[in-house]
């Protein structure tokens, strides 16, 4: 904030706010906002009034301002009287206006309220900081990791003829939560048979039948910091065209790992990726990012500010955590592949947090 010339930083994003005070509360779901100086002293929350005694027993916010809930009330003009209650009118002012969670109205409510105060975009400036990994939270990654691990074994075991992708989502997700993860800040994507050709979609009554191609993808959260991963599956033999597809994403992903290492520009990963692909013929198909980072998240989603793609302007530092999932989608014989694993950046290269293998698995 002192580097960024502001006094006064209004943070909105609830993954910020849980970096900065631990809370977790769902205050989010409507206008929320935590009030933080520059100057040392109180913190203080504005939040939906039935979210007042968890983040006063369970965060490190010192005043609570709930709005709402028994009775209407203007959440802007809340905003203003704490404003002038807590002598924050006149200060350099950073205000985040994420992809989520503050609502266009408000956001031109705000605008207009802080005047000349306002000097400062500040979305990304603790979205920035969080990029590198502390190393209690490379622990906390790493439990995630081992409980999705458990997750894919659930997978494996539950994939059978008959049987639906809500089923074996079920089960699944039995599994990662007595594993001990949090719920899923975005929801688990399975796709089988041609369905598959498809980038996202949840579980549905889809009865697996032999001969089936699928990709599944999917979250585990511990203490809310994410890990992923995504994998592709046959119910029984696949068809060569099935590995000719599945071995070109295999071998982009792989090769995008091979250059991630500390010092890196994200653009190189990327670019090797997006190259693989191309030389594989599939390039029309390349319907994704190569990857992003990941970390404590919220929902509806698990995306750091860093994207790997031509127009990313990060380098990769020890301490980041990348998800890595180039893959094809919307081939016209209903395929589509998956095949994604989050890494630790290394000064001398990765760490991959999962232990489940990459290949192409026949069940």
């Amino acid at each position: 904030m002192e580097q960024a010339g502001i006094d006064l930083l209004l943070v909105i994003a609830p993954v910020h706010i849980n970096y900065l005070i631990g809370a977790t509360a769902k205050g989010y779901q409507e206008f929320q906002v935590l009030f933080f100086p520059l100057e040392p002293g109180p913190l203080v929350i504005q939040s939906r009034l039935p979210e007042e005694p968890m983040l006063l027993a369970d965060s490190l916010v010192d005043e609570v301002r709930g709005w709402g809930g028994r009775e209407p009330e203007d959440p802007i003009e809340v905003f203003a009287e704490i404003l002038q209650a807590k002598g924050f009118k006149g200060l350099r002012t950073g205000l985040e206006v994420p992809n989520y969670y503050l609502h266009p109205h408000h956001h031109n409510q705000l605008v207009h309220l802080l005047g000349d105060d306002l000097v400062m975009d500040a979305t990304d400036l603790i979205g920035n900081i969080k990029l590198v990994k502390s190393p209690a939270e490379i622990d906390y990654v790493r439990k995630a990791g081992a409980i999705l691990d458990q997750g894919m074994e659930t997978c494996i075991a539950s994939i059978e003829a008959d049987r639906t992708e809500r089923a074996i989502s079920a089960d699944i997700h039995h599994t990662l939560l007595a594993a001990g993860s949090d719920i899923q800040a975005s929801p688990m994507n399975f796709l089988s048979g041609p369905r598959s050709a498809f980038a996202h979609g949840e579980p549905t009554d889809r009865v697996l039948e032999p001969g089936d191609f699928m990709h599944i993808q999917f979250g585990a959260h511990y203490r809310r910091y994410c890990v992923t991963i995504g994998r592709q599956l046959c119910l029984g033999e696949p068809t060569r065209r099935m590995r000719d597809v599945y071995q070109v994403v295999r071998d982009a992903g792989d090769a995008c790992m091979a250059e991630m290492r500390a010092g890196v520009s994200a653009t190189v990963p990327h670019q090797i990726a997006k190259k693989v692909i191309a030389d594989g013929g599939l390039d029309a198909y390349r319907l994704h990012m190569t990857g992003y980072a990941v970390g404590a998240a919220f929902a509806p989603s698990w995306i750091e500010p860093l994207i790997m793609d031509a127009g990313c302007e990060y380098t990769l530092e020890a301490g980041m955590v990348i998800a890595v999932e180039p893959p094809v989608f919307g081939l016209e014989d209903g395929l589509g592949v998956r095949l994604i694993d989050n890494v630790l950046i290394t000064e001398t290269g990765y760490e991959r947090l999962t232990s489940t293998t990459r290949d192409l698995i026949t069940v």
